[in-house]
């Protein structure tokens, strides 16, 4: 019997990937990964050169990503639909083949992989090499200090309905919103609420080629994309800090 193995690739750059999870890719004879229709895939993108010639690729392909609101029933039910096919999917081949499954970031930290593993569980032996979150490379990216002290790190979604974004980011010291993109304008003003766009930071394809890092209040709503992050540090919240 074989088995699933998600390898957690990190923030991009191929060099900031576990020794384990590179090992195990350059190894791999039956590989998986997500993408949108039509694109090659952030994930394949970033294992491009570390590949077996004869390796049987998967391209699990998104039935819709921001077509639909993540809220409606349509959506959920397609990404229902589709996470229960390749869990079949996956799960029969992991009966007599290895098969490695391709996650940006930490798998286990809101990773796409999530969905499958809980599908797994019972039908196949699973295991998770874990990963440098994508917003660790993102803040380093910044070149100073994130968190200082006893700072509160937040991390939110901007899907999230502004006036939630407003609590706790005026609760929060460093803070980290992931799903930008056309959620933009409700951070910004969530940010600008709080007290806290002055010093926000946009940071796009962190520790990977095109990296391009911004203050905020310099990106224009539109010149947004959706996994781009934005950061805000919590040195100097604090009076401690500035000491």
């Amino acid at each position: 019997m074989g088995k699933v193995i998600c390898a957690g690739l990190g923030p991009g750059d191929p060099e900031l990937m576990s020794v384990k999870s590179d090992r195990v890719i350059r190894g791999a004879t039956h590989l998986a990964y997500f993408r949108k229709k039509g694109r090659a895939g952030q994930a394949r993108t970033i294992v491009k050169d570390m590949l077996r010639d004869d390796v049987v690729e998967y391209p699990m392909e998104y039935p819709v990503t921001t077509e639909l609101h993540f809220s409606s029933d349509e959506y959920k039910q397609l990404m229902v639909d589709f996470y229960a096919e390749w869990a079949d999917r996956l799960g029969a081949l992991a009966q007599a083949h290895e098969v490695v499954v391709l996650c940006e970031g930490d798998p286990f930290f809101y990773g796409s992989f999530m969905h499958l593993h809980t599908r797994l569980q019972g039908r196949a032996q699973v295991e998770v090499l874990p990963a440098i979150p994508g917003m660790v490379g993102c803040w380093n990216a910044l070149d100073q200090p994130f968190t200082w002290g006893d700072d509160v790190m937040t991390v939110l979604m901007g899907t999230l309905p502004e006036e939630d974004l407003i609590t706790h980011m005026a609760r929060a010291d460093a803070l980290v919103v992931m799903k930008t993109g056309r959620n933009l304008p409700a951070v910004r003003r969530a940010l600008a609420t709080t007290g806290r766009l002055d010093d926000a930071w946009l940071v796009e394809k962190g520790t990977m080629p095109g990296q391009r890092v911004a203050r905020l209040i310099d990106v224009d709503d539109a010149d947004c994309p959706y996994f781009a992050i934005v950061l805000v540090h919590g040195q100097g919240r604090r009076p401690e800090a500035a000491e």
